[in-house]
């Protein structure tokens, strides 16, 4: 039986961490680079009631599973995971093409070499730039110290559109910038295993994410594209890449290691990256941007709170207290509308 969704008249909206009309997607979850918001009229018939916890259930286990393979499993090998992730997405999106109607887009979609070699790939580069950094930062850091980090994401897109000059800089966005940034401050300096490289790895994951999704605004304006339907073009693309890098990072350790370890158990955890897509194609048309954003906020609460009791990392009262602050920052941009 093949899975259908209506996916008439659609409106391009970048998907991003928290800023989105679906996932605090991070980089570990193979996040979506444009998703479309659907009209009244072609929602997929799940309702928010179903489609918000499933979304939930997905994008905490792809965090909580990667962070198991590396520190309880001892699998360091993040290029090798993420490139793993981009084979396993390139392969599903093609199946899912020709059994079901969910990519159905990519007829509308016109990719000429030049949109190719002008969009596609440079996006792409960061897209991968921002899967691998995001992924090492799992090695030095915390699962909650992570979460919290990357509460900075719509930060480091207002100042790089700031800069672009695509946004126009005013007070209220000022006091947006200001509020989530100390928030995260005070959350880094309560951490009690503040680890420098990791900060660093970290930081580097949240600009080349963050430049990604300016250059999707820039670069890919009127494409139809949701998030498998992006998903369908990109993962190639940075497969393509991140195996070219991964000679030059991991070696071959990495192959050597998978070949020990079951072959379910890297299945299942690119089985899960690619469900977390499927469910944000059904996450987009059940409701609007706030309650979304407020599910991501829940999410990433019981995220935080999961990790604190499964893999006992400790996290002190100023990084609640912060952590708080930029939350309430993140709600505050997204009932403005970001502007």
């Amino acid at each position: 039986m093949s899975l259908k969704v209506d996916s008439k008249k659609e409106e391009v909206i970048p998907l991003s961490e928290g800023h989105y009309g679906g996932s605090r997607g991070r980089v570990d979850e193979l996040p979506p680079p444009v998703a479309t918001r659907t009209s009244q009229q072609s929602k997929p018939s799940l309702s928010a009631v179903v489609v918000i916890p499933i979304w939930m259930i997905c994008s905490s286990s792809v965090i909580l599973y990667n962070n198991y393979l590396y520190n309880n499993l001892n699998f360091k090998f993040p290029v090798f995971l993420v490139t793993w992730h981009l084979v396993f997405a390139t392969i599903g999106t093609r199946v899912l093409q020709r059994t079901t109607n969910l990519l159905d887009g990519v007829k509308d979609v016109n990719i000429t070499q030049d949109v190719f070699i002008r969009s596609i790939l440079p996006i792409g580069l960061f897209f991968s730039g921002s899967l691998i950094f995001g992924n090492q930062a799992y090695l030095y850091l915390s699962v909650p110290f992570i979460q919290m980090l990357k509460a900075f994401h719509p930060v480091a897109i207002l100042l790089i559109s700031f800069a672009a000059r695509i946004q126009e800089p005013n007070r209220r966005l000022a006091l947006i910038v200001l509020l989530i940034s100390s928030g995260v401050c005070m959350a880094s300096f309560g951490e009690l295993a503040f680890n420098m490289t990791g900060f660093i790895i970290q930081t580097g994951a949240v600009i080349f994410e963050s430049s990604r999704l300016v250059m999707i605004q820039v670069l890919l304006q009127g494409m139809k594209m949701d998030p498998l339907v992006s998903l369908h073009y990109y993962a190639p693309v940075c497969a393509a890449i991140n195996l070219l890098i991964l000679p030059l990072t991991e070696g071959f350790e990495p192959f050597r290691q998978a070949m020990n370890m079951s072959f379910w158990i890297l299945f299942s955890n690119a089985a899960v990256a690619f469900l977390l897509n499927v469910a944000a194609v059904f996450l987009i048309g059940v409701g609007s941007g706030l309650i979304l954003t407020l599910a991501g906020v829940l999410k990433d609460i019981l995220l935080i709170t999961g990790a604190v009791l499964l893999f006992a990392k400790p996290v002190s009262l100023l990084q609640v207290v912060g952590y708080g602050i930029a939350l309430v920052g993140l709600v505050v941009f997204k009932t403005m509308g970001g502007k």
